[in-house]
């Protein structure tokens, strides 16, 4: 608020459920700026923030609790509760939104939103600006303009605090656990569908509810399509599965890729490429600092992966060269970061003045380089065709360099091999 210009309101609507088929809902999750601002997880809300109101500044709209819907759906924390639990300064029902938010706006000279994510609340601000405009001749005073909130809001939610960051390394740490899981159960003949299984039994046993994205398990080839989610194959064996799975723990996201050998043994020209993806991995980690700009790790990575894919007679010429001309990206079409937090592409510019902005301590990156040589590679020698491999990790910048936030996933050929030697339970028909 003390960003926010004076005689201002910024207003931060919270995420309604949403229908899956005919009467069934899915799994809600709260929208996440709203989810940063208040703690608040549930559905048909609405945080206003008024500095300098008299009232109270910090206002909540949400659901009033009914013993109907309670039966069915839960216990409700109503407005009458929500001051003390949330500690906003007042809090009024949702189904008065009409009746008290008009005089709210009214006198302001700017709004603060997100528009476009709910366009059905954008509709009725905009029908409660025009209802004030239309009282101008009597002397109301409605909002004269618009600004985007995300400047303000997702500035901050890039810096992680130190509350943050733990949470995220809890969800790393029950992600490393699944992706450890998937290793010593995986065997040829198993689907890519029962791999994903494994993941999402780590997931839930150790208390996230769900994955933050939808888990990509793709074997053999399918490691070639960047974001295969079909997860409907049969894993053969001589080939590499892909996993890039990521639990949410507490609405923080973790973000983590490994592949590794259907049988447990990589092959001598698997190994050559997986070595050159995880020295890729490890070069563009150790570039993370302070001060340096957020593509370093990406051009690192295309650094080392250029100059490996030269040597094995897939690209000509000299690394820079190559890298010059784009050829390298026609193995390595994808950037190597984002940014991770509550979401798992995460909010925060990346560019600032038109640069690209330096690293700071308390943001967290994701480092995922990867190498695919399709089938259709047709250039290619046959041996390295239908070869798929990222290897990705969370990276948080601390003062004086950086934190591997999913150091507990294996990605070492050695560590991946003695991980898939372990006993195996024995699995159902």
């Amino acid at each position: 608020m003390s960003m926010m210009s004076p005689r201002s309101v910024a207003l931060v609507p919270g995420a309604g459920v949403r229908l899956r088929n005919r009467d069934t809902e899915y799994l809600f999750r709260q929208d996440s700026d709203f989810l940063y601002l208040t703690g608040f997880t549930e559905p048909d809300a609405l945080l206003v923030l008024a500095p300098g109101r008299a009232h109270g500044e910090v206002i909540l709209f949400c659901r009033e609790r009914e013993a109907r819907a309670e039966l069915y759906d839960g216990e409700r924390l109503g407005p009458d509760r929500a001051a003390a639990r949330l500690k906003v300064d007042d809090a009024f029902p949702i189904n008065d939104l009409d009746d008290i938010l008009p005089g709210l706006l009214e006198g302001c000279e700017r709004i603060y939103m997100t528009l476009g994510e709910y366009p059905e609340f954008d509709n009725r601000v905009l029908h409660w600006v025009n209802a004030i405009r239309a009282r101008e001749a009597g002397g109301a005073r409605s909002p004269g303009e618009f600004v985007a909130l995300k400047h303000l809001l997702h500035e901050q939610r890039l810096f992680k605090s130190a509350a943050e960051l733990s949470l995220m390394r809890e969800a790393a740490r029950i992600t490393a656990g699944a992706h450890v899981r998937a290793m010593r159960a995986c065997a040829p003949g198993m689907t890519e569908l029962a791999l994903e299984a494994e993941l999402h039994h780590e997931f839930l046993v150790n208390g996230a509810r769900a994955p933050a994205y939808p888990s990509i398990v793709g074997g053999g080839a399918n490691a070639c399509v960047l974001h295969y989610v079909a997860n409907a194959d049969v894993l053969r064996d001589g080939d590499l599965v892909l996993i890039d799975a990521g639990c949410e723990y507490q609405h923080y996201a973790s973000d983590i890729t490994r592949t590794f050998p259907v049988n447990g043994r990589f092959s001598a020209p698997q190994q050559a490429l997986y070595e050159i993806v995880l020295e890729a991995n490890r070069q563009a980690i150790a570039s993370c600092r302070p001060g340096v700009h957020f593509m370093t790790p990406h051009e690192t990575a295309v650094q080392v992966m250029t100059a490996g894919l030269i040597e094995l007679g897939m690209l000509d010429g000299t690394v820079e060269e190559a890298v010059a001309s784009g050829a390298h990206r026609q193995f390595c079409p994808h950037n190597t970061s984002h940014w991770l937090g509550s979401d798992v592409h995460d909010v925060g510019d990346y560019r600032v003045g038109g640069a690209w902005r330096e690293l700071e301590p308390g943001m967290v990156l994701t480092i995922e380089p990867g190498i695919y040589i399709p089938p259709s590679a047709r250039t290619v020698p046959a041996r390295w065709r239908g070869i798929g491999i990222r290897i990705e990790d969370d990276v948080a910048i601390v003062r004086g360099g950086h934190e591997v936030l999913t150091e507990g996933a294996p990605k070492s050929v050695a560590e991946v091999e003695r991980v898939m030697k372990k006993p195996r339970r024995a699995r159902r028909a």
